[in-house]
């Protein structure tokens, strides 16, 4: 027997060609919820004032099947000129992923550090787009590195650091 029919399991080969490698895959993303407000349209166009943008973010996960997790990314913004509203906008975008043979503690660092990095470029795109399609600017939100912020919360809640590979220490 060579090196190459050897598995990880001790140098013992897999049994019956058993996959046991760590694998993880972006199965599908969609929208899954989407708000457009514009309240005070057309006297919110008459107004010269740049209106003030804020922008919330959440991110949740949950199982959905054997081996399949769903992340919601969830974004909210609210722009108000003059305290009067120009937009509300909120927007719940969904990837599922495929995670299989990876241990237990790396699978949250991913689902809230990596997943939600790989989805955000569409969401922000979805976004930007409904923004536009109501009759201002779209709004390009910067890119947001979500590994360093579980990194933070995780720190924050006495969490132990976890390395993940591509996300960093989270």
């Amino acid at each position: 027997m060579d090196e190459q029919d050897k598995g990880a399991n001790g140098g013992e080969p897999y049994a019956n060609g058993e996959d046991t490698a760590p694998a993880i895959g972006l199965i599908s993303q969609y929208v899954k919820d989407l708000s457009f407000e514009n309240p005070n349209a057309p006297a919110v166009y008459q107004n010269p004032a740049q209106p003030q943008i804020d922008v919330q973010f959440n991110i949740g996960s949950g199982q959905v099947g054997d081996d399949v997790h769903e992340v919601v990314l969830r974004i909210d913004v609210r722009a108000e000129a003059d305290g009067q509203v120009a937009f509300i906008a909120e927007l719940a975008y969904a990837g599922l992923f495929g995670i299989r043979n990876v241990p237990a503690e790396h699978i949250q660092p991913f689902l809230l550090g990596e997943a939600p990095r790989l989805i955000f470029p569409f969401a922000r795109r979805v976004l930007a787009d409904a923004i536009r399609d109501g009759g201002f600017p779209p709004l390009l939100l910067e890119p947001i590195d979500f590994a360093a912020l579980y990194q933070q919360q995780a720190l924050a809640e006495g969490q132990p650091a976890v390395t993940t590979g591509e996300t960093g220490t989270a």
